[in-house]
């Protein structure tokens, strides 16, 4: 089925953000990226029937030179479609609608939004104080490093990278090798996890905001900041993707309160 013809400029071909700005926190504007504009138009699509359920969506390169990007920033843009339950990938035959509507525990990888909430706030929470009480003059150097290479980065995909290297980097500070062993198994997830929150709910900059308060409670060596901190970021992840699958049924918290991936 053709899609209708866009209007708005994603960016150039290789897949850098445009000019197009839409709203993020509070008077601040936000970079649109090309991923978004793709994403938006394909969702918008699906959602409100242009593309019915069943209907194949056209290929990777016709969909490059609908929206003038690269066939990566379209790969993307299907991957979050997908995880999002609208779309599934058929080995040889393309990609398919699938639902008109997004899956409430939409998949990254090979695991379910759900079950990584569920193994975070088991694992990584306690890790954060383990971290707190543990960590070397090493592993605070390199958390030091990280967020503030996480902070000045303007790559939306190198900044997904760094993020779930820093959740690694933590559970290292911890001292034990298993907890960084386990968070090296859903690494992938994680980052799949983490470009779906930026592309769809405008996290990346409040996630600094909360990876910060960590690392300084680590440095402190304060085994409760640290917890809280970790605590109140997998809260915050909880309640974008509610926003995201759910809207209408999360509520963000008030300016100013602190926030919590």
């Amino acid at each position: 089925m053709a899609l209708s013809d866009s209007r708005t400029s994603p960016g150039s071909a290789d897949g850098t953000p445009g000019s197009a700005d839409a709203p993020g926190a509070p008077g601040i504007p936000r970079r649109v990226s090309a991923t978004d504009v793709v994403l938006t138009h394909l969702r918008d699509a699906i959602e409100s029937g242009e593309l019915a359920v069943g209907d194949k969506l056209p290929t990777e390169a016709q969909l490059g030179r609908h929206f003038g990007v690269s066939r990566s920033v379209v790969r993307e843009a299907l991957r979050t479609l997908q995880a999002l339950g609208l779309t599934v990938s058929r080995a040889g035959k393309g990609t398919y609608v699938e639902s008109s509507g997004p899956d409430q525990n939409p998949v990254f990888g090979s695991y379910s939004a759900r079950d990584l909430l569920e193994f975070r706030r088991h694992v990584e929470i306690p890790v954060a104080g383990y971290a707190a009480g543990r960590r070397t003059q090493d592993d605070i150097d390199h958390l030091l490093t990280l967020i503030a290479s996480m902070e000045s980065e303007t790559d939306p995909t190198a900044w997904v990278a760094l993020d779930s290297l820093f959740h690694l980097t933590v559970a290292r500070a911890s001292g034990n090798p298993v907890f960084s062993k386990i968070i090296e198994e859903i690494r992938d997830a994680l980052a799949r996890q983490s470009s779906f929150l930026n592309q769809l709910g405008d996290r990346r900059r409040q996630s600094d905001i909360e990876h910060r308060a960590l690392v300084e409670a680590i440095v402190e060596g304060s085994e409760g900041a640290a917890v809280h901190a970790m605590a109140a970021h997998l809260e915050l992840v909880e309640t974008a993707l509610n926003a995201i699958v759910r809207p209408g049924t999360a509520h963000p918290p008030h300016e100013g309160e602190a926030i919590h991936e």
